[in-house]
């Protein structure tokens, strides 16, 4: 009997780079760390939960309302995860997707994210504004780690799909899809500058007046 795959985990990376976009790219860049200086209760608590860094995530995690430059970001993002959902089947009619978050994340040398899902929403991802030469990657876990008891350790040379952590590099311009469920982490990493990412989710809602799907 033929084994088969069942319960795909599934990643999405595409690259935004257009005409133009590396100056957009260097605009949103230097908002980030405007808001790196400007934003102090942001500064506050990545004080207590972002050492060494800063992220926007408990000040200002709607940037998408309030900055023509980050709705500009979420405008060309929307199309992708829309694709992005329709590749996981999930069922959208008669339902809005929609951002619901969006924040800066300013990483220097030695940052760590640690390891964490985005809950309240269903699709999550990061783009890059900035990554210096080095700069850590995006660490995904496998999601049945905690399932697998007494399991031996994978081979080192075992298939990307079979490893237990896989790492997908940062890359300037590039956007990482993925289900919010998914844990994920930055590990440390030395490079010189500042990783500069944008991070956000999506939630969906009924549409008012729409028929229930399946009518």
């Amino acid at each position: 009997m033929a084994s088969r795959a069942l319960f795909p985990t599934l990643i999405l990376q595409e690259s935004l780079v257009r005409p133009g976009w590396p100056a957009f790219n260097r605009s949103l860049a230097d908002e980030c760390c405007s808001l790196a200086v400007s934003d102090a209760a942001g500064r506050r608590w990545s004080a207590r939960h972002y050492l060494g860094g800063y992220t926007s995530y408990g000040s200002l995690d709607r940037l998408h309302l309030v900055s023509s430059l980050f709705d500009r970001l979420r405008r060309r993002i929307d199309p992708v995860v829309k694709r992005f959902a329709r590749s996981l089947h999930y069922d959208l009619r008669g339902r809005t997707v929609a951002m619901t978050d969006c924040w800066a994340n300013v990483m220097p040398e030695g940052v760590v994210h640690s390891m964490h899902l985005h809950p309240t929403s269903f699709i999550s991802g990061t783009y890059y504004a900035a990554v210096p030469r080095g700069a850590g990657a995006l660490k995904f876990e496998d999601p049945r780690l905690s399932r697998q008891m007494a399991a031996p350790p994978r081979r080192a040379d075992a298939p990307e799909r079979f490893r237990s952590f896989v790492g997908v590099p940062a890359k300037e311009g590039d956007l990482v899809l993925f289900e919010s469920w998914l844990r994920h982490e930055v590990p440390p990493a030395r490079f010189s500058g500042e990783r500069i990412s944008i991070s956000f989710n999506y939630g969906w809602t009924p549409q008012i007046g729409s028929p229930k799907p399946g009518r």
